[in-house]
């Protein structure tokens, strides 16, 4: 009994130490990005994990989903999208980092479908803006919440809780609004997005994860379970859909563009 008490606390010891390393190095990171230039934080992260993310089990995930999507593709193709798409999320890692530079920045995120906004601002609505993981996602809330409609969004949690916690003070230092929220993903983001919804507020949802609740649909003709919760809460609340398309330019600029409501 006193031995396997020595070993939890030898394996508790050992994980701690393992998490506040794992946090000072991110930290240390952190603080050495928010003294460069966007573009260059940019370019970092998507150099490092271009050549970083081939090397990894991930990658074996990444290829055999491409191939599910064109299973005609070349090699030559699915090496050269594979690597794209790492530079893109290399990209998106580092520049979480810096967010509230990239969202403050003047002209970095150019809006497209602005009238779309003005008309839920004038109309004082609800609506429930969708996209996906794509180009920069992390953007998206803070940059609605810019321009003028306080919404809130839901975020996967980091495993590291020291980790996870600097990145959502980063995250929450990017809105200007004290209206707007996060929420983790969980029981509690359930509970948090409906609170917000009866205080007035919107949401903003990606909704191209997998949902273990949600319906089975077909995906390039695959069996997805896919999320349909936001369908429910739009019914429910009367609350228009609008989709929004996230895109990154050559230069690390960002183009969010609105589309008409789907009512």
């Amino acid at each position: 009994m006193l031995l396997k008490i020595v070993l939890m606390i030898k394996n508790k010891l050992f994980l701690e130490m393992k998490l506040n390393l794992e946090y000072f190095f991110i930290y240390l990171i952190y603080k050495f990005l928010s003294t460069l230039p966007i573009n260059l934080v940019s370019f970092l992260g998507g150099s490092i994990f271009k050549l970083i993310g081939p090397l990894t089990k991930t990658h074996i995930i990444v290829k055999k989903n491409y191939l599910q999507i064109f299973p005609t593709a070349t090699k030559a193709q699915i090496i050269k999208q594979t690597k794209l798409s790492w530079i893109n999320t290399g990209k998106t890692f580092f520049e979480l980092l810096i967010l509230p530079k990239i969202i403050s920045s003047n002209n970095r995120v150019i809006i497209e479908g602005l009238n779309y906004i003005e008309q839920v601002k004038k109309n004082k609505e609800q609506v429930i803006f969708v996209g996906i993981h794509e180009s920069n996602w992390e953007i998206l809330l803070p940059t609605i919440d810019k321009l003028g409609i306080s919404v809130g969004g839901i975020y996967r949690h980091i495993n590291n809780p020291y980790i996870d916690k600097l990145i959502l003070k980063i995250r929450k230092k990017s809105i200007v609004s004290n209206k707007s929220f996060y929420t983790p993903k969980g029981k509690q983001s359930a509970k948090d997005i409906i609170e917000g919804i009866k205080n007035g507020l919107s949401v903003v949802l990606l909704v191209d994860q997998k949902d273990s609740a949600g319906e089975l649909v077909p995906f390039f003709n695959i069996p997805s379970k896919t999320q349909t919760g936001f369908l429910k809460l739009a019914r429910k609340y009367n609350m228009q859909i609008i989709p929004v398309h996230n895109m990154r330019n050559e230069d690390n600029k960002f183009i969010l563009k609105f589309f008409p409501p789907i009512e």
